[in-house]
């Protein structure tokens, strides 16, 4: 953009700062600094609200606290007064978004990505105000345009630029094969913008192409570039992997209040600020006392990850649940003086039968015990709890499923993960 045209008065230079801070807060890159700047002068000075918009593809039908680090992003923008473009990608999903994949996605049907984006749409609801927002099935431009219409769009980029993408790059330098209609995918995403005329686009970080994309499409068809703003993508619970169903390490906001509670006490400790920060509307001055109050050593990281379980039950099942589940977690857990970092492991589903399994065995598969001897002895001599409940019968075969806990002695816990 050329030098500035908006002259901003200095209540007006007050409120571009407010709204800086408060866009700026948690996101990786704002891409270009200065048209978010411009932009969001020309909508004070002039009162039109910006047009922000974020693509999903609904393909998959649960959220989990990883998607809504953009939502809150959203929301905060919702609360300055901009119009939220909210893109349900019912087209592109048909598609599947690339993005960090070694190979080929499996196209999803019609009747999958429209039963998915129902479930996406009420969900959103516990996050942004619904009522406020524009909602948008990317079909509905997408659907009728001819074949002459995508040669024309497919002609603005070259192969060269989407190869540009570092999962193309690998996968066309490792010989893997690209399917055509994946080069597609960034160009549909990128022509919602046009559709949109979009000031703004959010993402996450592995999205940075796609959103970049939609501003050279902009201009190519005369229009102002979006301002391209990623956020950070937030690692599971196992504080590594992306946080993701398939992996197992994710805090989905539809399960059960105690669940989440339990789920969000075994975020390392490394990542709470990261959580608090990214996932949650906690004021930032609340936010930097917690900081100072851990680098100080004067409140426990226990305490405060008690508080980010608190927000996140609070945040998508209420008060009175929050409420319950914490007392939840305080008489199971640290009454019973059972540890919060409780190890998780996997056990086979095959080894059980109709849900239940020999206690030895489950000690020894779980290897909670050197040899099933030892096994033995510690249920004879009562040192063996399945949930807090005390084995006593060598014998027993017991009921196990997901979250189901051992305890051998007083410091061996193990976490059961069934898999197939």
């Amino acid at each position: 953009m050329s030098e500035s045209k908006w002259k901003l008065n200095a209540e007006q230079e007050k409120e571009l700062e407010r709204q800086l801070s408060i866009i700026q807060r948690g996101t990786a890159e704002i891409i270009p600094f200065e048209d978010i700047v411009e932009k969001l002068k020309r909508s004070i000075v002039t009162g039109k609200p910006l047009k922000v918009k974020l693509g999903l593809d609904p393909s998959a039908p649960d959220i989990h606290i990883g998607h809504t680090v953009v939502l809150h992003k959203l929301r905060q923008f919702q609360e300055l007064g901009h119009v939220v473009q909210l893109v349900i990608g019912d087209f592109t999903g048909r598609i599947g978004d690339p993005t960090g994949k070694s190979e080929t996605r499996k196209q999803l049907t019609e009747e999958e990505v429209k039963e998915n984006a129902k479930t996406y749409v009420q969900q959103f609801a516990k996050i942004l105000d619904v009522d406020k927002i524009e909602l948008n099935y990317n079909s509905s431009w997408l659907a009728p345009m001819t074949f002459a219409n995508v040669v024309e769009l497919a002609a603005k980029v070259t192969v060269a630029r989407m190869l540009e993408r570092d999962d193309f790059q690998k996968r066309y330098t490792t010989g893997l094969p690209i399917s055509i209609h994946e080069f597609f995918y960034p160009l549909m995403q990128g022509y919602d913008s046009v559709a949109l005329h979009s000031d703004i686009e959010l993402g996450g970080t592995d999205q940075k192409f796609n959103l970049l994309m939609g501003r050279q499409l902009q201009k190519d068809f005369g229009q102002e570039e979006q301002v391209a703003i990623t956020l950070p993508l937030l690692e599971g619970l196992d504080g590594v992997q992306k946080m993701s169903k398939s992996l197992g390490n994710y805090i989905g906001i539809n399960e059960l209040p105690n669940e989440i509670y339990g789920k969000t006490m075994s975020v390392p400790d490394e990542l709470m600020i990261k959580y608090f920060e990214l996932a949650t509307d906690i004021p930032m001055e609340e936010l930097e006392s917690i900081k100072q109050g851990l680098a100080k050593g004067s409140i426990h990281p226990r305490d405060v990850k008690m508080k980010l379980a608190y927000f996140f039950v609070r945040m998508y099942h209420g008060e009175e649940a929050a409420e319950e589940a914490e007392q939840h977690f305080v008489t199971v857990f640290q009454q019973r003086e059972l540890p919060t970092d409780i190890p998780e492991v996997a056990l086979s589903a095959n080894l059980l039968e109709e849900g239940e399994i020999w206690i030895i065995d489950l000690l020894s598969e779980l290897k909670l015990v050197p040899s099933k001897g030892e096994g033995r002895r510690m249920v004879q001599q009562g040192g063996v709890r399945v949930n807090q409940e005390k084995i006593e019968d060598i014998n027993a075969q017991v009921p196990v499923e997901d979250g189901t806990i051992v305890q051998v002695g007083k410091r061996k816990f193990a976490k059961i993960k069934v898999h197939q």
